[in-house]
């Protein structure tokens, strides 16, 4: 696929307007956007030595130069201490303002390298070439960064908008079939709070997307970033509407806080949260129980959860 045959999302935010491009292949022309983002020439690739071993030849032949720093994955790694690793690669490799940090990998990659991102000299350029389905659909987009706190998720961290970010979803492929069912927790959130085609989609076209085929998997995930895209374009810093991206977050939140991040993905911790959310909001009268009975049968019908 050429570059200008890639689906292009614009985020338009009052500190940067970049570019989501999305599409089969569209790693194979990340030489391209990057040049088009005016991202500087130098450029630095931070992943994990999982996604790097599976994926790395191909970013580093299409991408040309970068220099990879691999730091370990995981919420349980989402600390201060792993984002150190990083600034010390680009301290080592005297990195300056003319810098951009790539990162290839899921959520949590590129929360800790956008963070260090927006910290290491005051700020560099930060892409993202999200490998997971959450971080295609809802992480790589809006610019939050930061870490882990051990009294709480996210509590370390800044507003950093990237020059661009690239979604391949032909890098799901090797997702396991778990994490791919966490990253339509999300979808479903997207789903819930913003659209009512999409949420009945997934419904429709579960197989077809649990399979990976094209024509039911780029649609959900080009919904969902439009849907996150106008959301942050209007509420950047999250001083309102943005809050509703945060529906089932707070239960799961603390799923994963009081499990030390070891026994939930992120999406799934999200799956029980909406429904935490869902029971609250119908015995407020906030929620038809209609509606909640939708929303617990779609989360039912992609498999079931861990147990808590």
């Amino acid at each position: 696929m050429t570059v200008a045959s890639l689906l292009a999302i614009d985020v338009a935010t009052p500190s940067r307007t970049y570019t989501v491009t999305i599409g089969d292949g569209a790693i194979d022309g990340i030489a391209r956007l990057l040049e088009r983002a005016h991202a500087p020439a130098r450029r630095f690739v931070v992943s994990s030595p999982l996604v790097w071993r599976l994926h790395g030849p191909q970013l580093a032949r299409a991408i040309g130069g970068a220099e990879p720093i691999l730091v370990p994955d995981g919420e349980r790694f989402k600390q201060l201490p792993t984002v150190a690793r990083i600034y010390d690669a680009l301290v080592r490799a005297n990195a300056d303002r003319a810098t951009t940090i790539v990162t290839f990998g899921g959520g949590v990659i590129g929360d800790m390298a956008g963070f260090a991102a927006a910290s290491y000299l005051r700020g560099v350029a930060l892409v993202h070439v999200p490998t997971t389905l959450l971080a295609q659909v809802d992480s790589a987009i809006g610019g939050k960064v930061g870490v882990n706190h051990p009294q709480g998720k996210n509590l370390i961290g800044a507003f950093h908008q990237p020059h661009a970010v690239v979604v391949d979803p032909l890098v799901l492929g090797t997702l396991p079939r778990r994490e791919f069912r966490a990253g339509l927790y999300e979808v479903i959130k997207y789903g819930m709070t913003s659209s009512a085609p999409l949420f009945d989609r997934i419904a429709r076209d579960r197989k077809a997307i649990f399979a990976r085929a094209a024509e039911a998997l780029t649609p959900i995930i080009a919904d969902s970033c439009r849907i996150k895209a106008d959301v942050v374009a209007r509420d950047e810093r999250e001083a309102g509407l943005r809050r509703i991206l945060n529906f089932g977050h707070t239960a799961g939140h603390a799923i994963e806080a009081v499990t030390r991040y070891r026994r939930f993905r992120h999406g799934e911790a999200i799956g029980y949260g909406m429904l935490v959310a869902a029971e609250l909001a119908r015995a407020r009268g906030a929620l038809a129980d209609a509606d909640r009975k939708a929303l617990a049968d779609l989360i039912a019908s992609l498999g079931p959860l861990p147990p808590i």
